[in-house]
């Protein structure tokens, strides 16, 4: 019996309940639609924006980005993701800051938010609490509470829903809580062929997870809409499964990275699998790219996987592809033999940089 059907075993190395997090995405994100309508918030509050910059850092940023990427058809404005101590020089009392920052405590965070204090700029936040939260109340910036007692990679739906209501609100977009809902409606249809009590012949993510397991990923998207998802397929492998995995995207590594896989990759390939995530509105010619990449790479004898995204709508089929990778995540650590939850040695970075610990 695969170690995947045995449930027992499954429960056994998930003692932080990974999995519910993961399975409860959906839900989540109804939680956090109703918590975006608490924005006290409007168009005046936040008048003639030139710009966006979203602060965060790990699993607190990855909403941002995905913001940017969904709404990157759609927005006037241009929007930037900061992952840095302090932000962009061309910051100042017209650009909106969103900072997000689960534990409200994220070093480089609460630095950024404090420039753009200093700069007057509009500011807007979501955090459990924490500093960022008495810094919120200090300076009467807007702030939406979320739960605590999740890892941020885990608060996605937090992190991501309530900052696309808040752009609503404040009339930069239209209609996205109606759009929100037929998502969550979709991830609950599409999470029914995922979960651990679905065996392994009858569960893609499973299927996946064995394909996987003992290699190092290399996720390949294309430019747009799967763009981000790629980044967050590599973060969630990496955590939670405690594997090195890396990501790239069409067209841009055609121009580098593919002469890496030039001969010889012999001593290599039986250590390496190829994800490609294919969306329906790929450009046509990064298909093109797509097609030529995988025929080229299996002629190599490399593993390649082709996943395609499902859907009626953008939102839908990002969330499908990031549900997806979610699970696949969550079943490589189980055949890692790894808790899926616990991030030692990040921990680990935060006591050195504290001057708790020595480095290792």
């Amino acid at each position: 019996m695969s170690v995947l059907n045995d449930l027992d075993n499954i429960r056994a190395l998930d003692p932080g309940n990974m999995y519910n997090a993961i399975f409860d995405l959906p839900e989540q994100m109804a939680a956090a639609l109703e918590i975006g309508r608490k924005w006290r918030t409007s168009a005046d509050d936040f008048a003639d924006i030139k710009n966006i910059v979203a602060v965060g850092m790990g699993g607190s940023a990855i909403g941002a980005d995905l913001i940017r990427s969904y709404l990157s058809t759609v927005l006037l404005v241009p929007f930037q993701v900061c992952r840095h101590y302090s932000l962009p020089e061309y910051v100042d009392d017209e650009t909106l800051v969103i900072v997000s920052s689960y534990s409200g405590n994220t070093e480089e965070t609460l630095s950024a938010v404090d420039d753009a204090i200093s700069r007057k700029s509009m500011i807007a936040a979501v955090s459990t609490g924490g500093m960022l939260q008495e810094v919120a109340e200090i300076n009467d910036i807007p702030l939406a509470i979320i739960p605590s007692g999740l890892q941020p990679r885990a608060a996605l739906g937090h992190s991501f829903v309530p900052v696309l209501v808040f752009l609503e609100k404040i009339g930069l977009i239209k209609n996205v809580a109606e759009e929100i809902t037929a998502m969550i409606e979709k991830l609950k249809e599409f999470r029914d062929g995922l979960i651990e009590d679905q065996p392994v012949k009858m569960n893609l993510a499973k299927q996946l997870a064995e394909k996987m397991h003992g290699k190092i990923p290399i996720i390949y998207t294309g430019p747009a809409l799967t763009d981000v998802v790629g980044i967050r397929w590599k973060g969630q492998i990496c955590e939670n499964s405690k594997i090195l995995a890396f990501a790239n995207q069409f067209p841009e590594f055609n121009h580098n990275e593919l002469v890496g896989w030039s001969e010889p990759i012999e001593e290599h390939k039986e250590n390496l699998v190829v994800l490609m995530l294919r969306d329906t509105e790929d450009h046509h010619q990064i298909r093109q790219r797509m097609n030529f990449v995988r025929d080229m790479l299996q002629a190599r004898e490399v593993d390649v996987i082709e996943i395609h995204s499902k859907g009626e709508t953008a939102l839908q089929r990002t969330f499908q592809l990031i549900q997806l990778g979610d699970f696949v995540s969550y079943y490589l650590a189980i055949l890692n033999e790894e808790d899926p939850t616990p991030v030692a040695v990040i921990e680990d970075l935060k006591k050195f940089l504290s001057g708790k610990v020595a480095p290792v």
